[in-house]
């Protein structure tokens, strides 16, 4: 299993203004939270990396903290200083076939 691709896919999937918690992609690819989290660090700018939040709608605090500003920008449903995850979470399932391992 290449997980850095899965990871790749799975977070390129995600349109603007959603969000998905390091779960939400763990649970899609077949991985862990934390294998998520791994992955993340090897993945490039060219992939939308703030899309990817705690699964309390924390997000990330690495490159610089730009995270918040890039969700706003998008339009992501926000309360305070977290993602309202209710509004925002993306499910892969309403887009496409799931294709996470049994």
């Amino acid at each position: 299993m290449d997980v850095v691709r899965e990871v790749r896919e799975a977070v390129a999937a995600i349109p603007s203004g959603s969000v998905a918690s390091y779960g939400d992609v763990g649970q899609r690819i077949g991985a862990g939270a934390r294998q998520v989290g791994r992955a993340m660090k090897l993945l490039g700018e060219g992939v939308p990396w703030w899309r990817v939040v705690r699964a309390d709608g924390s997000p990330a605090t690495c490159h610089e903290g730009r995270a918040p500003g890039l969700l706003l920008a998008e339009g992501t449903p926000m309360r305070g200083e977290r993602v309202d995850m209710r509004g925002a979470r993306y499910r892969w399932e309403q887009a496409e076939p799931s294709r996470a391992r049994t």
